[in-house]
């Protein structure tokens, strides 16, 4: 297959060369699943090891029956491993996982524990707000602020009726709340789609609600940047290439709070808490609560489609690729269609959605085409391509006028 040469080949480098040399983006570690009784596997130093990253096999409870055998690897960022693979590994396993099936989760990645808890616990708080404290909070057309019940249809082929009937089984089953990067409104930035002041619950009702979105979210981005510069490598780019300010030194990066409904998803008749959907951008870091209900189809055109559920990850991330990598990678990457299926229980999520600059052009990659692989997407600007999406996917929030208090 001609992307199997581009994969092999991203291995290899030129003329053998080590890629990771010289990497100083950061310290970290990859883990790649493994049955949990075998344990900890240990690799000795190698000299052809990057001196700045630090990996480790992480052993995983292994699929159970319906769960998905996301075997690709862990990526972890902490000072405390202490053993490391070799490069070659290393970029072995990380190409494996985002060509197989474009989700890998990420551990010890820096962000404090209890910040990522404190995030869910004031997520919690936000939703059990009365209907009419979060509607003054309605999302505006910058999309930030609260997004009500079935406002989204993911799947609009399968997802039964219409939105505008306020059919409760109609649309997504769950509501949200959209932060993006501050950009104040006098700023000539402030024209972008994308980009704009954020909404915040007033601090008599939410004390510290704003300090503590802004402050995963500036922690999120740095996790994101650096698992961008492995897939950098893996794509045989230059480490720094999705750095440069027209990528994510300026990025499109929003992070979504998430509450999906009590309600039990019926996958026969299209009601769920989330149709079945790829992301849009770049990279998705996703945290969960301890409830199950996402799941991820690797081959969208097998009939029938073949559902699996992702485990959740402790404290981790569970990490997808979203269309840009895919269109950018011409096909090589995987944006894998997942879906949310819920079991009659609340389910709480922190969803973390990063996509290049607004004017950045989408185009296959010189290291992903040759004349047996020609293109196979038209380029495409990052605004362009979330802007049509979500015009595909969200319903008009004007409807929702007369819940105003």
């Amino acid at each position: 297959m001609a992307g199997e040469g581009a994969v092999a080949a991203s291995t290899r480098g030129k003329k053998g060369q080590n890629l990771f040399e010289g990497v100083g983006a950061g310290e970290g570690a990859v883990a790649a699943s493994a049955r949990r009784e075998k344990g900890l596997r240990r690799f000795r130093r190698k000299e052809s090891s990057l001196r700045q990253f630090r990996f480790c096999i992480v052993a995983r409870e292994e699929a159970r029956v319906g769960y998905a055998n996301v075997d690709v690897c862990f990526l972890a960022f902490s000072r405390r491993k202490k053993t490391v693979l070799s490069s070659a590994y290393l970029l072995w396993v990380i190409t494996y996982a985002c060509v197989d099936s474009g989700f890998f989760y990420v551990i010890d990645h820096g962000i404090d524990q209890e910040l990522m808890q404190e995030v869910f616990r004031q997520s919690q708080k936000f939703f059990d707000l009365p209907l009419h404290e979060k509607m003054k909070l309605l999302r505006n057309k910058k999309y930030r602020g609260y997004e009500p019940f079935m406002n989204q249809t993911s799947d609009p082929g399968n997802q039964i009726s219409g939105c505008s009937q306020f059919d409760a089984f109609s649309c997504d089953y769950k509501e949200a709340y959209y932060i993006g990067i501050e950009v104040p409104e006098d700023d000539l930035k402030a024209e972008k789609p994308f980009y704009g002041p954020n909404l915040w619950p007033t601090t008599d009702i939410l004390p510290r609600w704003k300090e503590i979105m802004e402050q995963y979210h500036k922690e999120a981005l740095r996790v994101t940047r650096a698992v961008a510069r492995i897939i950098a490598l893996a794509l045989n780019l230059d480490v720094g290439f999705f750095d440069k300010p027209e990528m994510l030194d300026e990025p499109i990066a929003s992070l979504r709070l998430l509450h999906y409904g009590g309600k039990v998803s019926c996958p026969e008749k299209g009601i769920f808490g989330a149709g079945a959907h790829s992301d849009y951008g770049l990279i998705t870091l996703l945290a969960t609560d301890d409830v199950m209900g996402l799941q991820i189809c690797k081959d969208k055109d097998a009939r029938p489609q073949v559902w699996e559920y992702v485990a959740p990850v402790s404290g981790g991330f569970i990490v997808n690729l979203g269309d840009m990598l895919e269109r950018w990678s011409n096909g090589i990457f995987r944006s894998t269609i997942h879906r949310v299926v819920l079991d009659g229980r609340e389910r709480y999520s922190i969803a973390y959605f990063v996509e290049p600059s607004h004017d950045c052009l989408i185009e296959c990659l010189p290291t992903c085409k040759s004349e047996a692989n020609p293109p196979k997407f038209p380029p495409v600007t990052s605004a362009a391509y979330i802007l049509q999406k979500y015009k595909e996917t969200f319903a008009d929030v004007s409807m929702y006028s007369k819940h105003q208090p």
